[in-house]
This record gives C-alpha cells, sequence and structure tokens, in this order.
C-alpha cells in the first residue's frame, strides 16, 4: 500500500504563489507517474498536471505557463509550483501515483493511490 502526503498549500491573494509537495511513505515514485489533482466544493476531481516515470510533464489547460511540476529523486518528492494564482485556482489538491498508460494520466481512474489533500485558496 502506498501512502501519500501532501504539504504546501494555504491562503493567498490573487497574483500570488505557492508551493505544494507530495511525499510517499515507505517506497520511492521511481517507475511511477504522479499526478496533481484538484476539487472545488461541488464539483467534480480535475487533473491539474503530471509528471511520468521519465519525467515527461503534463498540464491541464487551466494552469499551462502557471504551474510547473518536478519531482526530485534524491528526496522522493513532487512538488508543484503555482504561480499568477486566481480565486478560480481554489480547490483542495490531491496528488496521487500509479502506472497510468498515456490515455489515462489526466484521468482519475489511472491512479489507485492518492493522498488526504491540501486546501488551497486564493482571495480576490
Amino acid at each position: 500500500q502506498v501512502q501519500l502526503v501532501e504539504s504546501g498549500g494555504g491562503l493567498v491573494q490573487a497574483g500570488g504563489s505557492l508551493s505544494v509537495s507530495c511525499a510517499a511513505s515507505e517506497r520511492t515514485f521511481r517507475g511511477y507517474t504522479v499526478g496533481w489533482f484538484r476539487q472545488a466544493p461541488g464539483k467534480e476531481r480535475d487533473f491539474v498536471s503530471a509528471v511520468s516515470w521519465n519525467r515527461y510533464t503534463y498540464y491541464s489547460d487551466d494552469v499551462k505557463g502557471r504551474f510547473t511540476i518536478s519531482r526530485d529523486s534524491a528526496h522522493n518528492t513532487v512538488s508543484m509550483q503555482m504561480t499568477n494564482l486566481r480565486p478560480e485556482d481554489t480547490a483542495v489538491y490531491y496528488c496521487a501515483t500509479g502506472r497510468p498508460i498515456t490515455s489515462m494520466i489526466r484521468s482519475v481512474g489511472g491512479y489507485p493511490y492518492w493522498g488526504q489533500g491540501t486546501q488551497v485558496t486564493v482571495s480576490s
């Protein structure tokens, strides 16, 4: 069983920046894709970004150019730097890991392991 722990997030004004990180307990991310998803109140959980085992990155159109995902193998973490944040970025952010095929990288169903989520709130 893979346990994921998110950290970071918080409250920021529009236009500001935040970073969230994801760490895996009792195993490494080697060979696994790690993704970030977010869920706003009353909405579905949506794909945000992902980094594959070979460091290929994926982004949703909403965040492309503003968010950057990266993996730090030395510390076994995956981080996402979020800049130019907007009120519509407010959500609980979840990291997830697994070995999805390419067509499932942007899908919730592609990831069997999930963290508990961390809140990101952007005020206007």
